[in-house]
């Protein structure tokens, strides 16, 4: 069990401890969602756009970044700049290189995408080398990956830092 000390209040991950007096607070469900959203790099007032949506996307996802950021997720028809896209992508979906060069048209010098894939064993499964072939012919360079969920994983992918000092 993980538990931080503020004080006199102790913040665990599960259940109600006193010791010696000390206050504890029990986190909730509702911590597990914000956690996908901070393994996202979600942040309040950030702007999202989602893409490829479809019935089988992470719904718990989908709603942790939509509560961090305390806005809806924008969609794919959306003219917005955006901080972050999240893109589901599937084997099967089409052309990667030009979903990821479409993607990353909206998106800030600093923007972050987001390709969220099935995991290994689970219909859809993108091998990790398609990414990585991908991204750099879009302009993005791979930094890391993340599980999250029992489902799906997300790979996080950047315009270069060379391209972005370039831009300014």
């Amino acid at each position: 069990m993980f538990a931080k000390r503020f004080g006199r209040v102790t913040c665990a991950s599960v259940g109600a401890i006193s010791e010696g007096g000390d206050r504890v607070v029990a986190a909730t469900g509702d911590s597990d969602k914000s956690d996908l959203a901070g393994k996202l790099g979600i942040e309040p007032g950030i702007i999202v756009q989602e893409l490829g949506w479809d019935s089988d996307v992470d719904e718990e996802v989908r709603s942790a970044v939509e509560d961090r950021a305390g806005e809806d997720m924008l969609d794919e028809d959306a003219q917005e700049v955006v901080d972050v896209v999240l893109l589901w992508w599937r084997d099967g979906d089409g052309d990667l290189v030009d979903t990821l060069v479409d993607a990353r048209s909206p998106l800030t010098d600093e923007g972050v995408i987001w390709v969220l894939t099935p995991k290994t064993g689970t219909d859809g499964h993108v091998e990790p080398s398609e990414i990585a072939e991908a991204a750099p012919t879009a302009g993005l360079s791979q930094t890391s990956n993340v599980s999250l969920s029992e489902g799906w994983v997300g790979t996080r992918l950047v315009p270069p830092k060379a391209s972005a000092q370039r831009r300014r």
